[in-house]
């Protein structure tokens, strides 16, 4: 038995997408990263050039906070921020997939909390040393050399601010997942091998 949706949270650089492509490959899962964004605006009408530029705006916590709070004046849906209706969108969508059993990997969009009352699938956190994740932004992303720090400051920053803004977690804390693992004393193939051996050894329960 294994898990039907492994979900991969990550640091900038760490590889962590690569990660979730070549596991998904390996198992036969569908991949979701940003194509998610795209399923979601074509069933809600949502502009995916918008829902993108929300995760960004995460970066600065404070002006995130106060964007969200001019839509939060009374109660029902229509009072609800555009950055809330995103979420909740993107929230219902991958509750979905959990219930209707298909088996995917989905990287990044707080999937670990979203999927936190399914029992059975597999949360793994991709980290790495500052060194190594900068080479991966510059070698394997093609970032400038120039801006690869800035980079990963503000990248993380706003995965960091997104993730504690909506679920009320912090990111990365190693209790909100199964199975953290340090990127930059392995070759991905090699993470992947030890990811699906974990799915294949970790115990399981009913539903």
């Amino acid at each position: 038995m294994r898990s039907n949706i492994i979900t991969i949270s990550r640091e900038f650089g760490s590889g962590g997408r690569l990660v979730g492509r070549q596991l998904a490959e390996k198992l036969g899962y569908k991949y979701y990263d940003k194509n998610l964004l795209d399923e979601i605006s074509v069933e809600n009408g949502f502009s995916r050039e918008l829902m993108e530029e929300d995760e960004k705006r995460a970066k600065n916590s404070f002006l995130y906070s106060l964007t969200n709070a001019f839509g939060a004046a009374g109660y029902g849906p229509d009072t609800l921020s555009i950055n809330e209706r995103f979420f909740i969108a993107q929230f219902e969508y991958i509750t979905r997939l959990a219930e209707s059993g298909e088996k995917c990997v989905i990287v990044g969009r707080c999937a670990d909390y979203v999927l936190r009352e399914f029992k059975n699938n597999t949360d793994i956190f991709i980290y790495a040393p500052y060194e190594d994740r900068i080479k991966r932004a510059v070698d394997d992303y093609g970032v400038d050399p120039k801006d690869a720090e800035n980079m990963l400051e503000e990248v993380d920053k706003a995965r960091e601010n997104y993730y504690k803004y909506h679920t009320g977690r912090k990111w990365g804390t190693h209790t909100n997942y199964h199975m953290s693992i340090n990127s930059g004393y392995m070759q991905i193939d090699d993470i992947v091998d030890m990811i699906i051996e974990f799915l294949d050894k970790r115990v399981y329960f009913d539903e």
